[in-house]
């Protein structure tokens, strides 16, 4: 991992069009509720079995809820040898302190594979 980087930052990257590619490892449900604009949403209990995607990327930004398993999710997708050049960062303050606009899944800005159509997940 090489850092953490704030919302702000984030948010700057997207907007000047920077090649980067935002992983929201939140579940399917809270991404579908709301997720920024672009991000794709990877579930991190599903990481492992998706890094290989992330091969060849320039530079990676993982987000969670508050900035913590994002941390370790920066890690686990540094630790890949296809990411091993990529710039691999966390945010920092997680969602809650994105500051920008937000997509829900409906929105013409909804990525990820599909699972998000699920709706949120339910204790039973």
């Amino acid at each position: 991992m090489d850092g953490e980087i704030s919302s702000g930052e984030v948010e700057q990257l997207i907007a000047g069009d920077e090649d980067v590619r935002v992983v929201d490892i939140r579940n399917e449900g809270s991404f579908a509720r709301e997720h920024i604009p672009g991000s794709e949403n990877v579930p991190f209990e599903r990481l492992p079995d998706w890094v290989d995607r992330l091969a060849g990327a320039d530079r990676i930004v993982t987000v969670c809820p508050h900035g913590k398993a994002s941390v370790q999710a920066a890690k686990l997708i540094k630790s890949y040898e296809g990411t091993a050049d990529a710039t691999v960062e966390s945010m920092a303050g997680g969602i809650t302190e994105w500051e920008g606009d937000l997509s829900s899944a409906s929105g013409p800005d909804a990525s990820g594979d599909g699972a998000a159509d699920e709706g949120p997940d339910a204790p039973f």
